[in-house]
């Protein structure tokens, strides 16, 4: 009988591994010790199970074959008879197996006696990331033999009894933390990479967060979450949309990049307040560290002004805030587009470290440099200076020609460096054209030291400014690589950026105003006059929140008059008003004042756990070329399929049918 259940044996872990496998130790009554296949694991009886206490009601073990989670269990459950499951993360020395679940690892005693032999072999014939449920007795570890780097580690299971469920083939990869993996190889296997311990914190973070966001905005303040369709029609002005082909010969809905004339729709509707954790889409092609589907917690108010809006985020990231971050303090800084431009060179601006923007045209104004005479003599013409401290003795040659090339290649400007030497000398291009009262004035201007460098450059504001702004940051990353600390990364800086221009230049229509949000923003009342004189000037009721350098969320109080925003449409941005009659027939019909904010749900949790990339916090993202490199979509459709939407695809040269997967 015994050689009989051994070759049984053999035969499922062979090749049956689709099967669960059950075995019960010897330890445990005869009639126990018998292997069973089953092709479920479901038990309407523990007949021919082990009998355990009362499962638990409530918690993450509830409704569920095992009695505990793998992190939980301390020096309180000695001597409890407990049932886990999970995946084998290590196996060791035949004595031990580790076992992983989302929570946490225990160990696994494999028994050694005579009479659990068979027991011993199938533990020990585990392959790792096989699922498995073990029971057992919790017993305290050996002395001297405690592993106080796990929350379980002064205990272990002495094991009873075995369920195989799944026996593991070789995967592509180790799951475990410090295996190094290739983005594409954990977008191919992503259902493996979300075993890890970080991406599974970085999920259930996101889980907790999203829920104590629903419970503010509906508990506290009376939020409706409502959900509003995916399948509708182009926007005018944002980004790129994706088009969805319908049955109708030539007609296809879009994706919506946000809710927004939803959400403005139901104000009108006297919802309210409104709010949903909304799916957006945008075609923004291969923008690094962006994602064509998206997710935003998007809001809306009636009879509210922009304070309004920002005390209820205040509320809603503190309420909801993690308390394993530390707490966060409202309300958050404020500060003006024009002020961030100023002072930091960008509108969302990582107010963590200072390394600020400095204005010293004065200082050259009686310059003898011809170039510097003939910028300062423009409208716009400035130049600026940032001073990055102990730079002059840390950055080499190479990172000095790293900023200069930044400036060329994606500015198409020159930056002047000016290194103040130990002695107080400087080193420069520029020193042998500066006289040494100018030399004296920059240096007390830039409040520059020895060990200190300057980067300086002259041109219209509007240029310099951004150029400024991202040398700045990049000598930021510089000064971390060299050892010197400049961004915390637990530190949380939040900021509203308000009063923007309501319009900014067209890139693509030189001549042309556009939308700096989008077309329903309302202007500042102050400016509201200037929407028919001088449009370029009037700022918006636009207000960013900023963390850490990034931009988080957006909103604004929203134009709620069918007049002043056919206005904006048709004679400023040039829209065919007609693609949103629907619209401006409701803002007719009785709108309340509104507005509103969108928080982006991927870039806030990312920043919260320190992740390099929002990818790192969604569940199935795509790659930086919007692909899934998973499931290989987008793919290919046949053209019988595509006669019912009456289109057909006209192949670039080079490019056909068995493009796919590439």
């Amino acid at each position: 009988m015994a050689s009989r259940s051994r070759y049984v044996l053999q035969r499922v872990l062979r090749g049956l591994s689709a099967h669960t496998v059950c075995y019960h130790s010897s330890v445990l009554r005869s009639w126990q010790r018998r292997l069973l296949w089953k092709p479920q694991v479901r038990h309407l009886s523990c007949s021919d199970t082990l009998c355990l206490s009362d499962p638990p009601t409530t918690g993450p073990s509830s409704l569920s074959l095992r009695s505990h989670t793998c992190g939980e269990l301390t020096l309180h459950h000695l001597g409890e008879k407990v049932t886990l499951c999970g995946w084998v993360q290590y196996l060791r020395q035949d004595l031990f197996v580790i076992l992983r679940d989302f929570s946490g690892q225990t160990q696994i005693l494999i028994p050694q006696e005579e009479s659990a032999s068979h027991l011993k072999a199938v533990l020990c014939n585990l392959t790792v990331e096989s699922v498995i449920k073990v029971t057992g007795t919790v017993i305290r570890r050996p002395v001297g033999q405690e592993n106080k780097g796990m929350a379980t580690g002064e205990i272990e299971i002495l094991a009873e009894d075995l369920e195989v469920f799944n026996l593991c083939q070789k995967l592509p990869f180790e799951v475990k933390d410090f295996v190094k993996k290739s983005e594409i190889l954990r977008m191919q296997y992503r259902y493996l990479d979300l075993r890890s311990a970080q991406m599974q914190r970085n999920l259930r973070l996101r889980s907790q967060l999203v829920m104590k966001m629903r419970e503010y905005l509906c508990n506290v303040h009376g939020f409706v979450d409502v959900e509003t369709p995916t399948l509708f029609k182009r926007t005018p002005g944002g980004a790129q949309e994706f088009v969805v082909p319908s049955r109708e010969p030539g007609r296809f809905y879009s994706l919506p990049q946000s809710p927004q004339q939803f959400k403005q729709l139901l104000m009108v509707a006297g919802i309210d307040r409104y709010f949903q954790m909304a799916r957006c889409y945008r075609d923004e092609g291969s923008k690094p560290d962006r994602q064509p589907e998206f997710t935003q917690v998007d809001i809306e108010m009636s009879f509210v002004d922009a304070a309004g809006i920002m005390s209820l985020v205040e509320g809603l990231l503190q309420y909801s805030w993690p308390a394993e971050k530390g707490p966060i303090t409202v309300p958050f800084q404020t500060m003006t587009y024009e002020g961030a431009m100023r002072d930091y060179g960008v509108d969302k601006p990582d107010t963590r470290f200072n390394m600020k923007l400095i204005d010293v045209s004065e200082v050259f104004l009686s310059t003898e440099i011809d170039f510097l005479r003939s910028v300062l003599s423009q409208p716009e013409g400035s130049v600026q200076a940032i001073k990055v401290t102990s730079a002059a003795k840390l950055f080499t040659g190479k990172d000095l020609e790293k900023l200069k090339q930044t400036a060329k290649t994606c500015f198409g400007q020159e930056v002047s460096m000016v290194l103040v030497k130990q002695d107080g000398t400087l080193k420069s291009p520029l020193k042998k054209l500066l006289s040494v009262s100018a030399a004296d004035e920059l240096l007390k201007r830039t409040g520059a030291e020895p060990g200190d460098l300057l980067l300086l450059a002259a041109g219209p504001l509007h240029t310099v400014r951004p150029l400024l702004g991202n040398l700045r940051l990049q000598c930021a990353e510089l000064l971390e690589f060299h050892g010197i600390s400049v961004r915390s990364p637990s530190a949380f800086h939040f900021l509203w950026v308000v009063d923007f221009p309501l319009f900014l230049p067209s890139e693509q229509e030189p001549g042309q105003l556009e939308s700096a949000h989008h077309p329903f923003t309302a202007p500042l009342p102050e400016d509201t006059q200037l929407l028919y004189t001088e449009p370029h000037k009037v700022r918006g009721q636009h207000y960013d929140l900023v963390l850490n350098g990034c931009e988080i969320g957006g909103g604004s109080i929203r134009i709620h008059k069918a007049s002043e925003q056919l206005h904006v449409l048709k004679n400023i941005l040039k829209e065919d008003p007609n693609l949103l009659s629907h619209l401006l027939e409701a803002l007719d019909s009785g709108a309340p004042p509104h507005g509103g904010i969108a928080l982006g749900l991927d870039r806030l949790v990312s920043i919260m756990v320190g992740a390099p990339s929002i990818r790192d916090v969604i569940a199935f993202p795509k790659s930086s070329r919007g692909t899934d490199l998973m499931s290989c979509a987008p793919s290919l459709v046949s053209e019988e399929e595509l006669k019912h939407y009456h289109i057909s695809v006209k192949w670039p040269a080079g490019c056909g049918q068995n493009e796919e997967g590439k």
